[in-house]
């Protein structure tokens, strides 16, 4: 009984109605689906029940994520592109190449933590009725792929939903991934460059070093020529 129960739920009967959810596997709800798995997401809400199915999203999944790891790839490189031309513009005006970075840097955190993180809980709340912290807490978790399945857009099925929700969703994902992707790079770089510094630091501190023990022999050696 249990596993007609989840057998059940999988195509898309819901446990709260009497009839099947079909919107779960139309062309909205598949293309869902299809994004949560090329960003192996994998929320577990919706799976492949026919062994057809199953294979077929076997070699989906095979082709799909290397080629999702390409396109996120373009974005995020047309982002950064992006945050490069609004640098060396506003280096142009202020000349300061430092402080414009910074800016540059900083507003393009600020942006995407506002399109990606902050502001699209409020609308999971309009739509999911849930609370602000349970739309941010679905964001985190779906952006950094965790993807725990306890929250997913779409699928309650007291409440309805309108044709372009999920491909909106769908799109935010993919743009957020490539932003994080972003993200993560920029900290790797700054990280870098933090470690280089302080390895030239180092090396130098160790050439002004050698330098004087090499410079006191021949002072000592001077001297000594000096007094016969």
């Amino acid at each position: 009984l249990t596993q007609a129960v989840i057998q059940a739920y999988n195509t898309g009967i819901s446990p709260n109605g009497n009839t099947t959810n079909l919107g779960n596997w139309r062309y909205s709800g598949a293309f869902f689906f299809a994004v949560t798995v090329v960003t192996t997401i994998g929320y577990g809400k919706l799976s492949p029940s026919t062994v057809g199915g199953q294979i077929f999203c076997i070699f989906f999944a095979l082709l799909g994520i290397p080629l999702n790891l390409i396109l996120l790839n373009r974005i995020g490189k047309w982002m950064l592109s992006g945050v490069q031309h609004c640098s060396s513009f506003l280096a142009q005006k202020f000349h300061k190449k430092k402080v414009a970075k910074a800016m540059t840097s900083s507003f393009s955190l600020v942006i995407g933590l506002l399109l990606f993180l902050l502001l699209p809980p409020l609308g999971f709340s309009a739509k999911e009725g849930w609370t602000y912290e349970e739309g941010f807490y679905y964001a985190f978790i779906t952006l950094t792929t965790i993807g725990f399945g306890d929250y997913v857009v779409g699928t309650n099925p007291t409440r309805s939903y309108s044709g372009w929700y999920r491909d909106m969703v769908a799109l935010w994902i993919l743009f957020g991934l490539a932003w994080l992707a972003l993200l993560f790079n920029l900290c790797t770089s700054m990280l870098e460059n933090a470690g280089s510094a302080c390895h030239c630091a180092q090396v130098k501190k160790k050439m002004i070093a050698n330098k004087v023990a090499e410079s006191e022999p021949r002072e000592k050696g001077g001297s000594g020529d000096d007094e016969t």
